[in-house]
């Protein structure tokens, strides 16, 4: 199949919900990183607080095509503006700069990466002092200062670097009984087979859980700038080879859990025992059981709109109060600022724990599902299915994104969803209309549609949990056929 055409002129540099992304080449050039990466600097070190007085950034990578030679770039853009850059080793999971930061006490950290994002992408994300994602009046102040232009000049000179991907496992052997884990893990017989996408979080997990002779066996960990042609995004249609791998290990006598993470290893799903597809609308449940329950720590649980009811009914069953908040992460890292929070997921696989960072750490979340698994004494899809027998809720779920014709379509349906909502979806009776983000129809327990748009895109988002697989394809071909119709 032949590829897209490249647009043939660079889109305007600016922030998404987390960093600056584009196609490289195009969006993402040198010149381009090293104004954004001073910018971003700049902003750091203004808005540190008077207690401290590091000058230190932290700079990572991914695996993507040039990303650390782009790194190594940014850092003289660091040091152009009088400040020290920390540059890390080799390519690391973005949570370690996080971590780094926080351990350092450093300003924050510049990480080039796209995360998810199809392999001809590059981007930049920008890290607080706090260990999380910069929220979006510093990203506009970044902008603000690109468009009054008179950024500092990028200054040659030797790099301090630091092995970032070995202090970040360092750290979470300090959270997790790794020896209790790896026994009990050999007690059940359970095998973890692990899928990092070519990314970053390569090679992590078996170091954590024994190296070769430990219970973890990787596929796809090799670098890859193509990442074998899909997006390293965890999703069930990319994860082919994991699903063959976790049904063939089932059946050959030992039951298997698979874990995937995208490409920067901030974001997690997994397979269970019989090879079917979990996202975090079923890890969140069991993390939120195993934390409240096993571990007994304390704090509320917060999700995203679109995530599964099963969340808010495991949590209330352990008496926890539930926070539902807009779509995306940076709702969820603001709240674990403000508040005790036990933890909070979205979705689309970003999972952070109050005990940890403000900040979505896959192979964190990673360690602590295994550790439910053993302490449950079950395979995943079992432990999962014994949640849903205690507390209710729905197994089934689907998302579709749909491309409206055109803007003007987009408004027309934003107006209609706004003045008039749907009052019945394929002949249900609508109970509750949310508008949290988007609009979400409840049609019953543990069912329903939500429609959301995406930025400032003709794209519409439609998500939807039902009691059966039949009834969220139903559900989805009514709003598709609404959607279209307006």
């Amino acid at each position: 199949m032949a590829s897209a055409p490249l647009p043939l002129a660079a889109s305007p540099i600016q922030f998404g919900t987390d960093g600056w992304r584009g196609i490289l080449g195009v969006d993402i050039t040198v010149e381009r990183l090293l104004m954004v990466a001073a910018a971003s600097a700049q902003e750091l070190a203004h808005r540190a607080p008077p207690s401290n007085a590091s000058e230190t950034v932290v700079i990572g990578y991914d695996r993507r095509f040039l990303a650390p030679e782009l790194a190594e770039a940014i850092a003289s853009a660091v040091r152009g503006c009088g400040l020290k850059p920390l540059l890390s080793t080799t390519a690391v999971p973005t949570p370690a700069c996080s971590s780094a930061v926080v351990e350092r006490q450093a300003l924050g950290a510049l990480v080039i990466t796209a995360s998810h994002n199809p392999p001809e992408w590059l981007g930049l994300k920008i890290k607080g002092p706090f260990g999380g994602s910069v929220e979006g009046d510093f990203t506009t102040a970044v902008e603000k200062r690109l468009a009054a232009g008179g950024i500092t000049a990028a200054s040659q000179g030797d790099t301090e670097r630091f092995d970032a991907r070995a202090e970040h496992l360092a750290s979470l052997r300090t959270k997790v009984d790794l020896d209790g884990l790896r026994r009990g893990l050999d007690a059940m017989n359970l095998k973890v087979i692990v899928d990092p996408m070519h990314g970053s979080a390569a090679g992590c997990m078996a170091e954590l859980l024994g190296g070769p002779d430990g219970p973890v066996r990787e596929i796809r960990s090799s670098r890859d700038p193509l990442f074998g042609g899909n997006p390293p995004e965890p999703l069930a249609s990319y994860l082919q080879e994991l699903i063959a791998t976790v049904k063939e290990t089932s059946a050959s006598g030992s039951p298997a859990v698979g874990l995937v993470f995208d490409g920067d290893g901030d974001r997690i799903a997994a397979v269970n025992e019989q090879g079917n597809f979990c996202s975090t609308q079923q890890l969140m449940p069991l993390l939120i059981d195993h934390l409240a329950r096993a571990r007994q720590l304390p704090g509320s649980v917060v999700k995203t709109v679109s995530g599964s009811d099963l969340m808010r009914l495991v949590a209330e069953d352990l008496e926890r109060e539930v926070l539902e908040l807009p779509v995306g992460f940076k709702y969820i890292a603001s709240e674990m600022l403000n508040g005790k929070v036990l933890i909070g997921g979205e979705e689309s696989g970003g999972v952070g724990f109050g005990m940890h960072l403000p900040e979505r750490d896959a192979l964190f979340a990673a360690l602590l599902v295994l550790e439910a698994l053993v302490e449950g004494g079950n395979p995943l899809g079992a432990r999962v299915t014994s949640l849903q027998d205690r507390c209710g809720g729905a197994s089934h779920y689907d998302r579709v994104d749909l491309r409206l014709a055109d803007m003007a379509s987009r408004h027309r349906l934003e107006t209609l969803l706004s003045q008039n909502p749907p009052t019945e979806v394929a002949g249900i009776p609508v109970q509750e209309v949310m508008s949290i983000d988007g609009v979400k129809l409840r049609l019953g327990p543990s069912h329903w549609l939500m429609l959301r748009f995406s930025g400032t895109e003709p794209l519409l988002r439609l998500y939807c949990e039902a009691p059966s697989s039949e009834q969220v394809e139903k559900v989805l071909a009514w709003a598709k056929s609404f959607a279209t119709a307006i």
